[in-house]
Order: structure tokens, then C-alpha cells, then sequence
């Protein structure tokens, strides 16, 4: 037997001394780390931080050092959803300069409003705020921060700054102008004062006459209160002027991009209003069987756009003119469409340096930016009169443009109830003909259109559904006019020569929104194409069914015409029935009897039922479409109804409503 401590001869043969032992390597490794921490947290000279220089930062959000640097005492801010608004303070610094005076029109999204204290740096200054007011008596996307602004600075002291503000609502409207007196009660809560009386224009009547009375009055006002005078010049002043371009790299020219260039080729989010996603229509479909109306139902497809979107939310698409217009215009003013043109602005320092995306061509410009079908307002006649060359038309396009009794009913006839457009005007005056330059100067940009959402992203989360009828009607000089925006979308086939058809759209978030316990009940009322919202109310509520969710009672009121022409989802509306996401359908079809029947005669036939679910359920009342006549009879069937089942007087039952509205239980979603 071996010992157990023999040591074998071969072993100790290949076991042979390291040279480095684990040691050392130890000692090594710790003397490296301790000379490396050494010169690493060595104190280094820290480098001179590099500032941009103040006067650079405070050129970019301060309005006062931009007006004391161009010489300007007038400045007048916009809050505008439709670009109205920010058409009205456009003209009101035009007109400064027939005072003296010079102005500039501002966005005060892009300003710091904290700045307003600091006017009073500026002799004679003045500021001026062309305020419409969106939806529920909200403020405009672009003036929300300023809203936020004056809200929460109580303390500010405005004391020495003058102004004045001009609103821009409609009386279809529950909350009418609610953002210009707020804006026009707030300024002089904290101290700034008035030195014209707060103008409010009615988009249901005649925003235009409106403005047009208040601008009048306004300027006189003004020269009185800083001693000016009117310089007498009444002759047109051009704001920007036209570049030509000849030989200009095509990938430099805009051809219909609303931001970015090529934007629509290369497409990128986040997408918003400056930079909308290019959707690809996937379904485009007529809803109604017969009559002479075309209702149509489209789905456009966001996959991998990263859109999110709500029930209730609206979704905003930019149309395009017909091609057929824009044709006509180039012809009868003599003109190559497809030259290259850029309008620069006079003013170097403002922060809007042309009228739309340039470099461009007038086609593109005509087709994509401007809006050519809407009849042109006053100062667009005015400034053109100078081109007509019979005096008689020169004298009517001012007498037009002008205060007069005479004038305002001359504009009312002759081109809001024949609703001209300005091609309509072109053709009808032969003597005038304008520079296509100076006319894309002045008519206004072509705005987006936005339609209520008919769709839930849980059942739909990558596809948005549009549901709008094609407006369409003949005018009194016999011509026929057609909606922009519906007519093009009708015409957005899947499939158009082997493409595909696209929109350019974006989101707008909205309030309209389904209550957050899905145990309480909700009462939609909507009309025609105001059932939009409900079709997306009614596919989330059944989805929430199906997940196992208990949800409240879901009651329908909608109307159409005929039973047979237009019933519109009337195939998923019944369906919902079946499965009970929808526990209440009543429809009322208006001529399909001799006495007409209309949602609001159907909300007190089944009195009873709304005033359980309201009042002893808290049931939401949802309303969508027509403000003028419907949103308000509808309204008053819930005041009645209030008062026969509540035993409430006549204001007990609007304030009950109106109670409902604070709290988020009675929305509408209308337009007029």
C-alpha cells in the first residue's frame, strides 16, 4: 500500500514555480486602482460655461423688446381656432399705419405673456386682443396658455398698460364670447385700462358687419385718447412682397406640405396640427339608401403613426380646393399656375414670414393654402377695388367695404346671400382683375375641418371613422357650390388610378367624454351626422360588457329624415340592441307622417325614464349637431321635463341643468 502522503515523481515534474504570484498580482492591482482614483478625482479646472447672449433669449419670447426694436407701439393678440381671429388682428395692425401708429399682430402662444406689465415701457402703446372663443366657451388652442396665465396670476399688476378687446363667438352658443369678456373683465381686474368698450361679433348673424361697426368707432377712440390724427392715406398697403423664382431646385418648393418640407414623404411624429399624419383611407362608403343627400362613412388607417385617440375626441383633416377652381382662377387672370414664387414679408423682424408655406407655386398655393369658396370679406374688396378699372365697380367694392348702411347691405346681398366666392366675383366683374400675387396676399389661409370621432380606439385602436354628409346646394346667381372638405373626401376612393388614397390629419383632444364609472348611465341625443360620437360611445360600452365589466343603462335618441332614405348605422345600432351594449334606441323619423317628429318630441315621450335615470342615477346627458335649432330645443325638453317630474318653476329647472353642465353631466358637442 502507498501512503496516503507520497508524492509522485511526474507531479512535481509539471508543477512549476509561477513567476508572478496571486500576491503580487493583488498588491499590483491595488496600486493601479489607488493611482488611478488619484488622477481621477484630481480637482480640473472647471470650463467657463458658454450663454447664449441675453438679448437672444429675450428676442424669442419677448414681444416688448421685439416692439422697441422695430419702432411699434400696437400690438394685437390672436386666440384663433379657424384663423378668423387672427385675420381681424392682421387688419388692425395693417391699420395702425394709417394712424402713425405701427403694429404687429402676435400669437401669444409664442410670446411670455408675463411680459404684458412691461407695455407701459413703450409710449402710446397699446394692446389689443382679437379673442373667439372655442367649443364650451374655452379658450382657442393657442390661447390656452394665456388663459392659464390670468387665471393664476392674481398678484400681476398691469397698471399703465392700455387695451381693448374684440371677441368673436356665436349666439348658437350656451357660453357666447365667454373668452373675449373674460379676457376683457381679467385685464381690467388686474389693473390695465380699457380705452375701448369690449366689440363682440356674431358668427350666426354677421361676424364681418360686426367687426367692421367696432373698428369704426375703435380707432377714433384710439386718436382721441393718444392725440393722434388719421394721416388721410387710405391707399393699399402691401405687407409682403413677391420673389420669383426661376431656376430653384424642386426639392425646395412646397407642394402642400403644411410644416416640414417633404414632410409628407418622410414622415415622423410626434403629428399634430404643424405636422399631421398622412392616413390611408381604407373604407369610404355611402350610408344612406336613397334621397338626395349623400352621407358617407370613412375609415382611415393610423397604424404605426402612434395617434392615440379617445371616444369623443375630434379628429382634423386638411382638404384640398377643387382642381377645377383653381383652373378657372389662373385662366381668367391670365396666369402661368406653375411659376415658383415666394411672398416675403416687408417686416424682416416678424416672426411670420409669408402667408403660407413658401417657396411655392400658385397652383399648390391655390389648391393647398388658401380658401378660394368662402365669399371674401370687406377689406379683401377694398384692397382689390384699385384693379377694377370701370369706376363704377371700383365704387361699389368700397362703398362695400365701408360702414355705411348703404355699403353693409350692398356686401349682404350682393356676396353673403349669393355666397361669391372670389372667383364668382372675378367673373362677374370683368373688369377686375387683380395681380395674382396681391390676391394670395390677401385671402385668408385654408383651414383644417374637424369631425367628431365615430369610432372607439378599443375596438378600433388603429383605424379612425368619419361619418359627414356632402354639402352641396345651388347659390342664388345659379351656380352651384360644394363643400371643400366634403366633397374632396368623397371623392377619396381606396383606390385612385392604383393609389391609394391619403389624409393629412391630426388629433384634437376634447371634453366630450364617457363618465368614468361605467356603472352610470348615459342618455345620447344626436341627430343625423351628430350620432357620429355615439357610434364610438356604444362600441366602448359593449366592449366594457364583454370584458366583464358592469355598465349603466345606454340610451339612444336619434333622428333622420325618412325610415327607408337615411337611417344611418341602422344595421349596428340594432345590432348593439341585440347584445344590449345599447338598452334604449328611440328614433325618430321627421317625414314620415304628416306632423313632423324630432328627437326632442321623443325625450318627452319617455319623460319617466330620463328623470329616473338622471336624477335618482346620475345618468350624463350627451347632446351632438345642430346648435341653433336642435342643441337648444333639445335643451328645453330637459327644462320641461325637470319641471313637470321635479316640481321645479321654470328657473329652478335651468339652473337644475345648468348644475348638471358645472359638473360634467350634461355636454354638447354642436356645431352650427
Amino acid at each position: 500500500m502507498q501512503a496516503p502522503n507520497a508524492t509522485h515523481p511526474e507531479s512535481m515534474a509539471t508543477e512549476e514555480e509561477p513567476l508572478i504570484s496571486n500576491l503580487d498580482l493583488f498588491l499590483f492591482t491595488l496600486i493601479a486602482g489607488i493611482v488611478i482614483y488619484w488622477f481621477m478625482s484630481r480637482k480640473k479646472p472647471e470650463p467657463i460655461p458658454e450663454f447664449k447672449k441675453l438679448d437672444t433669449l429675450t428676442r424669442e419670447t419677448s414681444f416688448v423688446e421685439k416692439m422697441k426694436k422695430t419702432g411699434k407701439n400696437i400690438i394685437v393678440f390672436y386666440g384663433s381656432q379657424t384663423g378668423t381671429a387672427e385675420e381681424f388682428a392682421n387688419r388692425l395692425s395693417k391699420d395702425a399705419q394709417r394712424y402713425g401708429m405701427k403694429g404687429m399682430a402676435a400669437d401669444p402662444e409664442e410670446y411670455d405673456m408675463a411680459e404684458l406689465s412691461r407695455l407701459s415701457e413703450i409710449e402710446n402703446s397699446l394692446a389689443i386682443f382679437c379673442m373667439a372663443t372655442y367649443g364650451e366657451g374655452d379658450p382657442t388652442d393657442n390661447a390656452q396658455d394665456f388663459y392659464d396665465w390670468l387665471q393664476e396670476n392674481g398678484e400681476e399688476d398691469l397698471s399703465g398698460v392700455n387695451f381693448t378687446v374684440f371677441g368673436l363667438g356665436n349666439k348658437t352658443y350656451e357660453h357666447y364670447n365667454a373668452m373675449g369678456a373674460y379676457v376683457d373683465k381679467r385685464l381690467e381686474e388686474l389693473g390695465a385700462k380699457r380705452i375701448f368698450d369690449l366689440g363682440m361679433g356674431d358668427d350666426d348673424a354677421n361676424l364681418e358687419d360686426d367687426f367692421v361697426s367696432w373698428r369704426e368707432q375703435f380707432w377714433p377712440a384710439v386718436c382721441e385718447h393718444f392725440g393722434v390724427e388719421a394721416l388721410g392715406d387710405d391707399s393699399s398697403i402691401r405687407q409682403y412682397e413677391l420673389k420669383e423664382h426661376t431656376d430653384l431646385n424642386m426639392n425646395k418648393v412646397y407642394s402642400g406640405e403644411i410644416g416640414r418640407i417633404k414632410s409628407f414623404e418622410n414622415q415622423k411624429p410626434p403629428f399634430d396640427a404643424k405636422n399631421p399624419f398622412l392616413a390611408t383611407v381604407t373604407v369610404n362608403r355611402k350610408l344612406n339608401k336613397a334621397g338626395g343627400r349623400h352621407l358617407m362613412h370613412l375609415e382611415l388607417d393610423i397604424t404605426g403613426s402612434k395617434i392615440r385617440y379617445e371616444s369623443g375626441d375630434h379628429v382634423a383633416v386638411f382638404p384640398t380646393n377643387d382642381t377645377a377652381l383653381v383652373i378657372k382662377l389662373g385662366q381668367i387672370l391670365g396666369v402661368d399656375l406653375d411659376s415658383v414664387i415666394s411672398l416675403n414679408n416687408l417686416d424682416e423682424e416678424s416672426n411670420k414670414k409669408h402667408p403660407f408655406p413658401c417657396p411655392t407655386s400658385y397652383r399648390t398655393a391655390l389648391t393647398h393654402y388658401l380658401d378660394i369658396t368662402h365669399p371674401p370679406r370687406t377689406n379683401v374688396l377694398y384692397e382689390l377695388a384699385q384693379y377694377a378699372s370701370d369706376p363704377k365697380d371700383q365704387e361699389n367694392m368700397r362703398k362695400m367695404a365701408s360702414s355705411s348702411p348703404e355699403g353693409k347691405a350692398l356686401y349682404q346681398s350682393w356676396v353673403l346671400d349669393a355666397c361669391r366666392n372670389i372667383l364668382a366675383i372675378l367673373e362677374d366683374l370683368p373688369s377686375l382683375r387683380p395681380p395674382i400675387d396681391h390676391l394670395c396676399e390677401l385671402l385668408p389661409r385654408l383651414q383644417a375641418r374637424y369631425y367628431s370621432i365615430a369610432s372607439s380606439s378599443k375596438i378600433h385602436p388603429n383605424s379612425i371613422h368619419i361619418c359627414a354628409v356632402v354639402v352641396e346646394y345651388e347659390t342664388k346667381t345659379g351656380r352651384v357650390h360644394n363643400g371643400v372638405a366634403t366633397t374632396w373626401l368623397k371623392n377619396k376612393t381606396v383606390v385612385d388610378n392604383g393609389h391609394k388614397s391619403t389624409v393629412p390629419m391630426f388629433i384634437r383632444k376634447s371634453q366630450f367624454r364617457l363618465p368614468f364609472k361605467a356603472t352610470n348611465p348615459v342618455i345620447m341625443v344626436g341627430p343625423g351626422t351628430g350620432i357620429a360620437p355615439f357610434v364610438g360611445f356604444i362600441q366602448e360600452r359593449g366592449w366594457l360588457k364583454e370584458q366583464g365589466k358592469e355598465v349603466g343603462e345606454t340610451v339612444m335618441f336619434f333622428g333622420c329624415r325618412h325610415e327607408n332614405e337615411d337611417f344611418i348605422y341602422q344595421e349596428e345600432l340594432e345590432e348593439a340592441k341585440k347584445k344590449e351594449a345599447l338598452t334604449g334606441l328611440h328614433v325618430a323619423f321627421s317625414r314620415d307622417q304628416e306632423e313632423k317628429v324630432y328627437v326632442q318630441h321623443l325625450l318627452r315621450n319617455h319623460k319617466e325614464d330620463i328623470w329616473r335615470l338622471v336624477h335618482s342615477q346620475n345618468a350624463h346627458i350627451y347632446i351632438c349637431g345642430d346648435a341653433k335649432n336642435m342643441a337648444k330645443d333639445v335643451q328645453t325638453a330637459f327644462y320641461e321635463i325637470a319641471e313637470e317630474l321635479g316640481g321645479l318653476t321654470r328657473t329652478q329647472a335651468t339652473d337644475y341643468i345648468k348644475k348638471l353642465m358645472t359638473k360634467g353631466r350634461y355636454s354638447q358637442d354642436v356645431w352650427s
